[in-house]
């Protein structure tokens, strides 16, 4: 059996080793002297034809062709200058003799052939675009202020954009017409755009210059009299106001009101100088000077020189998380301020010394009174009345701030008034007096003298009664139904006691929501009447016809939500004063 013999592969470089065979010596000679050996050589490049020459220059350029095509550009450019130089002579000589040969056509023709009046306006014409001319001052101010433009890009006045081609750019025509603009106009219309749905912020505008502010409600006879011009302020300090004798709120009315129409004008603002930030909750006139104080839910009490015109503010005191309801001026000279909120405590503002005191203690009563925000003064400044819990009405000494009496009722108290002296001779009633009514629209008389209820009556058809006031002569009771009664006190009441229940002079069914302000004038002849529910919810009615002015206030008179009413002596007749929630001192001025 033949033995079995393996290949073997040996690499060497430069030759090609083949598998040896198996077999004998002889055999293995032979295969080798038999295989050549292979070399690797470089291949030599073969040389470029002229045809792939021109192939190269072709694609890759070479320096003679760019320095030739440089030559034959710059020579262009000399031809075509020339010939827009040549094309403009040209053109000149042209438009010279058009203009001498038009000349001539001018000089042969007579003068109603050269002009004529086109007195017809064209109906379905395109009117071309011109800008407007406030809209081109308005941008000489602009650059003025602020400097030209950084950037102008010229290219603008030569792009044409058509708005009607487009959806998104129909909404910037003025008309239907309107089509083509240029770059510029287009840009301007965009923002023109913006503009009208971003409109600028009442921030950002300039301010206005001042004027001189405007009466509402002037005739025509009065209107030559108004002139633009700006008062000098020159308000006078406090305290020589309070020692001097101008007594402009303390004269009497000698106005005869007619009972059909009222002659009312609007005044500037009471607080335009310095207005509210809270809705005002108490107004009051001073009982000398034109002073007129105003509390609210801003705990801030604030005066002001009244004079009709611009009303400076005089000064201001802040009563420090005291949320004021009511703050008055204690009579006869009004040289004490008296405010009182939601509170178990309330101040007295000395105006002559500028010192403020507050009075938190009623020893004996603090059980029933836990808040003083009805603090209400008597008309002499001697008493001050405060309404308390389960019926009962705290009666203070003004000068002392110390307990006199308590007056105690059935039900809950909603209201307080105190009685003035009457026209009429009423021995039965003596002063001082105060009206004390509950819910259930009963009214009790107390005298504060003898200490006793002198008399009780009921308020007809009242449910819910929520204020009372009084005048010389008539008593007002409105509730939340929006009724407001009207009573005589000079036929309605005889004798003391619990007599027979009276009958209103006059129910005033003008309101609609619930009765929260009611306030006679001083001279008694006007009620005014207002509801905190409703907007402009403001009556006057007329006494003692009892008749309702009709013809005020009207749609324009800008009352807003009545949260106080006051009246006034004025130099001209009589000032009714309305705040409202927005902080607003609306005044008006009755004229005879």
């Amino acid at each position: 059996m033949p033995s079995k013999s393996k290949t073997k592969l040996k690499p060497a470089s430069g030759t090609l080793q083949t598998p040896k065979l198996s077999g004998n010596k002889k055999s293995k000679s032979k295969s080798k002297s038999l295989v050549p050996a292979v070399v690797k050589e470089a291949v030599p490049e073969l040389p470029k034809d002229e045809e792939e020459e021109e192939l190269e220059k072709l694609l890759f350029g070479d320096l003679e062709g760019f320095r030739e095509g440089l030559k034959a550009a710059e020579e262009e450019v000399e031809e075509s200058e020339d010939e827009e130089m040549r094309d403009a002579d040209e053109a000149e000589e042209g438009d010279e003799e058009g203009l001498k040969a038009i000349e001539k056509d001018y000089a042969a023709m007579n003068d109603d052939q050269l002009f004529f009046i086109d007195d017809t306006a064209p109906t379905n014409a395109v009117v071309p675009y011109q800008e407007e001319p406030e809209k081109m001052e308005v941008d000489k101010v602009d650059e003025s202020a602020e400097g030209k433009a950084a950037w102008v890009d010229s290219d603008d006045e030569r792009l044409a954009i058509s708005l009607a081609d487009h959806g998104r750019s129909r909404k910037l025509r003025d008309n239907e017409l309107d089509d083509v603009v240029t770059g510029r106009e287009y840009a301007a219309r965009l923002r023109r755009q913006f503009e009208r749905i971003f409109p600028t912020p009442e921030w950002a505008l300039p301010e206005k210059p001042s004027k001189r502010p405007r009466r509402g409600d002037v005739s025509e006879s009065e209107s030559s009299d108004d002139e633009s011009y700006d008062f000098a302020v020159s308000a006078p300090s406090l305290t020589a106001l309070l020692s001097s004798n101008t007594t402009l709120t303390a004269h009497k009315s000698r106005l005869r009101l007619r009972p059909e129409v009222i002659d009312i004008h609007r005044l500037p603002d009471g607080n335009i100088d310095q207005p509210s930030v809270s809705a005002i909750r108490s107004i009051s006139f001073h009982p000398t000077h034109p002073l007129l104080l105003t509390a609210g839910f801003d705990s801030t009490l604030r005066l002001y020189h009244i004079d009709g015109k611009t009303n400076p503010a005089a000064t201001t005191l802040h009563l420090k998380n005291t949320p004021l309801d009511t703050a008055a001026f204690l009579p006869p000279n009004g040289t004490k301020i008296v405010a009182a909120g939601r509170r178990r405590y309330f101040h007295i503002w000395n105006l002559q010394n500028s010192r403020v005191e507050r009075v938190s203690n009623i020893y004996g009563h603090r059980d029933v009174q836990k808040s003083m925000e009805s603090l209400t003064p008597s008309l002499d400044g001697k008493y001050l009345s405060l309404i308390g819990a389960r019926g009962t009405v705290q009666i203070l000494d003004a000068n002392t701030s110390q307990w006199i009496c308590t007056a105690t009722i059935e039900g809950t108290v909603s209201s307080l008034a105190w009685m003035p002296p009457s026209s009429f001779s009423d021995t039965s009633s003596p002063l001082p007096q105060l009206l004390i009514a509950n819910k259930v629209g009963e009214v009790y008389e107390f005298s504060i003298s003898l200490k006793r209820v002198l008399r009780v009556w009921r308020d007809e058809g009242c449910v819910n009664l929520t204020t009372i006031a009084t005048s010389t002569r008539h008593i007002a009771v409105g509730s939340a139904s929006g009724i407001v009664n009207i009573y005589d006190r000079k036929v309605s009441f005889t004798g003391p006691g619990r007599a027979e229940d009276p009958k209103p002079v006059r129910t005033v069914e003008s309101l609609v929501t619930s009765v929260s302000s009611l306030r006679f004038s001083p001279d008694g002849q006007v009620l005014a009447m207002a509801s905190l529910m409703k907007k402009d919810a403001l009556r006057l009615v007329h006494l003692p016809s009892c008749a309702l002015y009709k013809n005020w206030p009207t749609d324009k008179t800008p009352l807003g939500k009545v949260t106080a009413l006051e009246w006034g002596m004025g130099a001209g007749g009589l000032w009714l004063v309305v705040g409202n929630e927005a902080g607003k001192l609306r005044m008006f001025e009755v004229r005879g």
